[in-house]
């Protein structure tokens, strides 16, 4: 098998620290994993092209120095190949994150050091992850960290719709969210069983534990468990609702009563008016029929240990 490295690099994540910060640990790369070859993209629309070349050429590592988009896209690129051949070495991935969330990176523990992760990453092993698989309306997309129905996907489109982001951005979109967005009614299944009917701010789908810049949403998931963690966030009051926000930071947010949480390997969610808000990896969508199913050791990925 082909000892090379394909490196995707989107220089605009992070506001455009990502093209900065691979001048400075190009040359480490180099030398920690032997010959690279190097993808320069800030259409995440050609990750798919960049990763079906590296496939034909024997490559089968790949880095993502980005931000959730760049891994999103790699993620989806990577299981449309080993649907499309399984019978082919699995593509191994690996990502050094620069993102604004960086919020798998984490559950991780990938040095936040551009330096120090590197040397992460070159002691790091592949380990067989679970993903998420989400169908909505027409539509399919698969998530590594977490997806969720409701006021998550308004905050994707306030966070996406800023050229410039920074540590508190994801705080200030959920906070501009809660006071615009209105719960719609759902209806949520756990494994084919009848869990909850409602108005609801949000229904998580976690494979990880963190989204939003460190919110520990779920703060028990297990990424290789062949299970989701569900949380569900009920109507609650507007002004009870930013006040308990600050909970989700330490996860405490699970002793609220208002606050349901169970874990399950397909969710299913329908919503009967008009389209709810999804945030998957970060990416936003609408859709209103949506169901959620886990895919145990889906995803070989270089993990420490």
């Amino acid at each position: 098998m082909d000892k090379r490295t394909l490196i995707v690099v989107n220089p605009n994540a992070g506001s455009g620290r990502a093209g900065k910060l691979w001048h400075q640990i190009e040359p480490m790369l180099w030398k920690e994993l032997g010959e690279l070859v190097v993808a320069i993209t800030q259409r995440l629309e050609d990750v798919a092209e960049h990763l079906d070349k590296a496939r034909a050429a024997g490559i089968s590592r790949v880095i993502a120095i980005g931000g959730d988009g760049t891994n999103h896209a790699l993620v989806n690129a990577i299981q449309t190949l080993a649907k499309a051949d399984p019978s082919a070495p699995p593509m191994i991935f690996g990502q050094l994150p620069i993102g604004t969330g960086r919020d798998f990176s984490r559950t991780l523990n990938i040095p936040i050091d551009p330096e120090a992760a590197v040397k992460w990453i070159t002691q790091a092993n592949p380990k067989s992850l679970d993903l998420g698989h989400l169908t909505y309306d027409d539509a399919n997309r698969y998530f590594l960290n977490i997806a969720s129905a409701g006021i998550g996907g308004e905050v994707d489109r306030r966070v996406n719709a800023r050229s410039k982001r920074r540590p508190w951005t994801f705080k200030l979109a959920t906070v501009q969210a809660l006071l615009s967005y209105s719960p719609k009614k759902i209806k949520v299944m756990l494994d084919g069983a009848a869990w909850y009917e409602g108005k609801a701010w949000a229904v998580v789908v976690a494979n990880g534990r963190m989204f939003g810049h460190g919110m520990k949403i779920a703060p028990n998931a297990e990424i290789d468990d062949g299970l989701f963690d569900v949380v569900l966030i009920e109507d609650t009051p507007r002004l009870s609702a930013i006040l308990a926000l600050n909970s989700v930071y330490s996860g405490k947010h699970l002793l609220r009563e208002d606050v349901h949480y169970k874990q399950a390997k397909v969710v299913t969610v329908e919503c009967q008016a008009s389209a709810i808000g999804l945030d998957i990896d970060g990416e936003h969508a609408t859709g209103n029929h949506l169901n959620f199913s886990v895919e145990p050791g889906a995803l070989k990925m270089l993990v420490s240990g």
